[in-house]
């Protein structure tokens, strides 16, 4: 599983650091995501699809 992050489309609401605190963070001064891990383990992959649904801006795209 890969993850892209759009930076541009992200609109800073932490749903995915909710669903994935383990792979996603968010910038202190826009609260922009930031992708901790980008190729995380594949038991992690209910918890990142989850984020990826979540994400109101459509940001995050996972490739598997």
């Amino acid at each position: 599983m890969k993850i892209i992050i759009d930076e541009n489309k992200c609109v800073g609401a932490g749903q995915c650091v909710l669903a994935a605190a383990d792979v996603f963070d968010q910038r202190d001064e826009d609260g922009v995501v930031v992708l901790l891990n980008p190729l995380p383990a594949d038991d992690l992959s209910a918890q990142v699809e989850d984020a990826a649904a979540r994400c109101p801006a459509l940001a995050i795209e996972v490739v598997k």
